[in-house]
């Protein structure tokens, strides 16, 4: 699964940085058509994968996650492929809509392995599972831009394809998926209705925000995407302007790559919300100094850093719905959650672009500080009421009986 999330993630950050320059090449359009149909065609992806990843997660729940991978990878394959073919931004439009059908392998993938993990060890094991995705992105920007320079745009969707059917093939024929007895706990194994599904989290308040929180993060993550090639060159100038922004795009992912696994061991140790808690804060506080940056250099460092403190949020927020959801419905829970991370992807970019355009590129970096340091601290305040509090209060009245006894 590791080498799965790999090819699946590197192929898709081949493609994407491109995009733009794909639809330039259509036809001869004006500078704002092709920025607006480029952002149109990135979003519409998420809009559709938005509404289809809870409805996935169900079918994975009842019929074995493992097929639904296969379908996943095969179905993103042919988009990925026939968008070679396109001839007009209407094509790579609905092709685009299309592949958010089935987009979603890599957080199927996560409950997949999550499903198949001792809720102990689900942390490390999921910040393992996570290195594989970052790894891949890290590397498919620059193989893409080595691919469309050799063979073309076009030609580059044919030939990502082929990695893409790979992950397909290595799910296929290299993943076996075990009914594994993780508990003893019956609702574990009981068949819950997609209204049994939500009454449960909304009876967790903790679950309910950290389901909520996923589209907060991603909005804040993707806030600064569509507009850091723009602030790179504000600060550093034309020169290499593509080297230096790519540096900076992967500055974060291997900050990721380092601490993600590390972030998980230790929530399995002291507590997924604790760790979650602390790295909504500090990431929070580590992208503030962002609008103060007057070289690339520092840039690049303060992204290493977020990526270190943002690496572990993902892997947290898994692990704590493996501990609070039966394993019967861990795919549908993770569905929502799924579909809240692309409606953050959808919303973050527009909300970064439109803050940039009225009050400047610093303004990005202030209102995605404060929208982190409010999630860290919605987080604390609910963990506080609802966990720490509860505990005491259970530990309190357990104590007063046996003295009684």
């Amino acid at each position: 699964m590791w080498f799965a999330n790999f090819f699946v993630s590197g192929s898709m950050t081949m493609v994407i940085p491109f995009i733009s320059l794909y639809i330039s090449s259509f036809g001869h359009f004006s500078a704002s058509y092709v920025q607006t149909w480029s952002g149109l065609t990135f979003a519409v992806t998420f809009v559709t994968a938005f509404i289809f990843a809870p409805i996935w997660g169900r079918i994975g729940d009842k019929f074995g996650r493992k097929n639904i991978l296969i379908i996943s990878a095969t179905g993103i394959g042919i988009s990925v492929f026939l968008m070679g073919f396109a001839t007009s931004v209407w094509q790579l439009f609905l092709l685009r809509l299309l592949m958010g059908i089935v987009t979603g392998f890599i957080p199927m993938s996560q409950a997949f392995i999550s499903t198949q993990t001792p809720k102990e060890v689900a942390g490390k094991v999921l910040g393992t599972l996570q290195t594989g995705g970052v790894t891949g992105s890290l590397i498919g920007p620059m193989l893409g831009g080595v691919l469309a320079d050799t063979f073309g745009y076009a030609n580059s969707f044919k030939w990502v394809s082929i990695t893409i059917f790979l992950s397909a093939l290595l799910v296929l024929f290299g993943v076996k998926e075990i009914k594994v007895k993780l508990s003893a706990d019956k609702r574990d194994y009981k068949n819950y209705s997609s209204k049994d599904v939500v009454k449960h989290i909304f009876q967790k308040p903790t679950l309910l925000v950290v389901l909520l929180l996923s589209a907060l993060v991603q909005i804040a993550n993707f806030s600064i995407q569509p507009i850091l090639s723009l602030f790179v060159e504000e600060i550093h100038g034309p020169v290499n302007i593509a080297f230096f922004a790519g540096i900076a795009f992967s500055a974060a992912g291997l900050g990721n790559l380092f601490m993600a696994r590390n972030w998980g061991k230790l929530g399995d140790r002291i507590g997924h919300i604790k760790i979650l808690t602390l790295l909504l804060l500090l990431s929070g506080i580590v992208y503030l100094p962002g609008a103060f940056v007057t070289g690339i250099w520092q840039l690049v460092m303060l992204r290493f850093l977020l990526g270190v403190t943002m690496g572990g949020i993902i892997p947290a927020r898994i692990a704590y719905i493996r501990e609070a959801a039966p394993l019967s419905m861990q795919g549908e829970v993770l569905g929502y959650n799924t579909s809240l991370r692309f409606l953050g992807n959808v919303i973050g970019p527009a909300m970064g672009g439109i803050i940039a355009a009225a009050f400047g590129f610093s303004a990005v970096f202030f209102v995605t500080s404060i929208l982190l340091i409010i999630c860290g601290l919605i987080m604390l305040f609910t963990w506080y009421r609802f966990e720490h509090t509860s505990k005491k209060s259970h530990s309190f009245s357990t104590r007063h009986h046996a003295r009684q006894e």
